[in-house]
């Protein structure tokens, strides 16, 4: 059995067929279509006629996205029964959530296309933290980036932009870090230069220090041009402990 199925321009037996052949075998469907959507539930709303995209998941979630914005325009959660039926000569997928009882209708008018995907995913994502956990665990654990730092703000004001952490270190110096939860480029090299120039300007002792998990070899190369400094630090991973992380001087 293939794992992938598409038609385009389906005549309305192909795309029952594709429909239910999705819906029995739990794949992924994906229609490109003109339709109108209808839901009742906790209110009552109707959208036009318009091009969307269906997502149906194999786990019952349903979504209907416009052509802008990355929230879905009307969906169901996880746990909803999808079902497939005819009006009027229209196809209509349905889904219907029992708890509370909420349905959505959505009307197929054109399909452009209908496929499907039989995939197989049985992974979890595995979360890092967000900069913001970062400089949570650096504050809580300063020694992450040398013994003796300070850390004194979080999300500075400076010239055109905002520190990250503005801290001192064991001698007194300003110490400016640039934090990124992946890779560091070279664009995360000119933010962290652009700080410590405008700190220079009232504070001759400044120090530049890019914070990241790694970093690009041009990156690598313009920090040491510019007399900057790398920390390798990894975020927390959700629920995980702040402190302990790796950390390697540059």
């Amino acid at each position: 059995m293939s794992k992938v199925e598409a038609l385009t321009d389906p005549s309305k037996e192909e795309l029952l067929r594709v429909v239910d052949s999705a819906l029995s075998s739990e794949a992924l469907l994906t229609v490109f279509a003109r339709c109108r959507v209808y839901y009742d539930g906790r209110a009552k709303s109707e959208l036009g006629s318009g091009d969307r995209i269906i997502l149906v998941k194999p786990d019952g979630s349903f979504l209907v996205h416009q052509n802008r914005k990355r929230e879905p325009v009307n969906w169901q959660p996880p746990g909803s029964v999808v079902t497939v039926l005819e009006r009027d000569g229209r196809v209509i997928l349905r889904s219907v959530r029992r708890k509370p009882r909420e349905t959505l209708d959505v009307e197929l008018e054109r399909v452009y296309l209908v496929a499907l995907f039989r995939a197989e995913d049985y992974e979890e994502l595995n979360l890092t933290g967000s900069e913001a956990e970062m400089a949570g665990m650096i504050f809580e654990n300063p020694g992450v980036i040398e013994p003796g730092f300070k850390p004194l703000f979080r999300e500075k004001p400076v010239g055109h932009g905002i520190v990250d952490i503005l801290g001192k270190d064991r001698h007194g110096n300003l110490v400016v870090l640039e934090l990124k939860r992946r890779k560091a480029d070279l664009h995360a090299v000119s933010q962290l230069k652009r700080y410590v120039e405008a700190l220079k300007k009232e504070d001759e002792n400044v120090r530049g220090i890019l914070v990241a998990p790694s970093l690009t070899s041009g990156a690598r190369r313009l920090l040491e041009k510019e007399g900057l400094e790398f920390r390798k630090v990894l975020p927390p991973k959700r629920g995980g402990s702040l402190k302990g992380r790796q950390r390697t001087l540059f």
